[in-house]
């Protein structure tokens, strides 16, 4: 059997998230006081209580999730369970270079709470659609035809049939048009407070490069897959350089799942809050078992159904 931990990203926060296990776990406890210790304010009341228009700021829900997530991490370690190899989507990737042991916790809450601040503010106006239904290729030639001088290209392919478009709102408009004319099922636009990873990300790029250069990043203690490569990184100035580029690249989910599926990856674990990278990590690698971690009674049971032992 070989495990790998994956992590979500932005848009998997909901007000709550981490409660049941803070309450239930010292391991949790302890990252929650790190981060409220580390970024002077109480991420962890905002977490658990909200308000949820707070909480949804983006330069608040990149710290949130990490928090979240490594606080899901933290006792699933305790217990014995170890991955046999780690990914994260877009944020995500934050949370599982600090699973791999190449990035200590308060240096990604700072970074991603910068990251958040930085992404919010490289654009005013942008928007994001799902498309659904059709072929990566189709959709990539729709973006050209339909850029006209303004930047649309995909950020994220999630799965087969899902992938996300970025860039300026009347280019995504055109793009969208030219996708459902193409045979997409559906093009639906998506609630986001900026274009993600897309070519208009890259002032935000440039900040948050300045800010990771300046931090020490280690070799990953397990194989790590990158968003903007799809490819597995072993050293830490690859994990670093990899950080900078996805600011403006697209999310290669789909191929990272691919590769550790491939890797003989035949479990794979959710590790904080929501289940949608589940969701897609079943439909792109269809056979292999999927558990998630969240909560104590999750935790408790992906630790039983991956048989390790309960100590700690």
């Amino acid at each position: 059997m070989s495990v790998a931990f994956v992590f979500p990203g932005q848009g998997s926060q909901v007000v709550g998230m981490g409660k049941a296990l803070f309450d239930a776990f010292p391991e949790s406890r302890a990252v929650f006081a790190e981060a409220d210790a580390s970024l002077g304010f109480a991420l962890s009341r905002l977490c658990f209580e909200g308000p949820e228009a707070e909480l949804q700021l983006t330069a608040n829900t990149q710290p949130a999730i990490l928090a979240t997530s490594v606080a899901a991490l933290r006792p699933l370690l305790a217990r014995g369970v170890r991955p046999d190899g780690v990914a994260g989507h877009s944020l995500g990737e934050y949370s599982a270079l600090v699973a791999a042991g190449a990035m200590g916790l308060a240096d990604a809450l700072h970074t991603v709470r910068r990251r958040g601040e930085y992404m919010q503010e490289a654009v005013p106006a942008g928007a994001m659609a799902a498309i659904l239904g059709l072929a990566l290729p189709a959709i990539e030639e729709a973006c050209r035809e339909a850029a006209a001088g303004e930047v649309v290209s995909p950020a994220n392919v999630n799965s087969p049939g899902q992938v996300v478009i970025a860039g300026h709102a009347t280019a995504v408009d055109r793009a969208s048009a030219l996708c459902r004319a193409k045979g997409a099922k559906r093009a639906v636009s998506l609630p986001v407070s900026a274009p993600f990873h897309c070519a208009l990300m890259k002032p935000a790029q440039d900040r948050l490069a300045h800010d990771l250069a300046g931090l020490a990043f280690r070799d990953p203690a397990v194989p790590l897959v990158n968003n903007v490569d799809a490819r597995v990184v072993r050293d830490g100035e690859a994990c670093r350089d990899g950080l900078v580029r996805q600011v403006s690249g697209a999310v290669r989910w789909q191929e990272s799942v691919e590769l550790l599926a491939r890797d003989a990856v035949d479990v794979f674990v959710e590790v904080g809050p929501g289940t949608v990278l589940s969701g897609l990590v079943r439909k792109i690698a269809k056979g292999a078992r999927v558990l998630n971690v969240d909560s104590p009674e999750s935790l408790e049971a992906a630790v039983a159904a991956l048989g390790a032992g309960a100590e700690g």
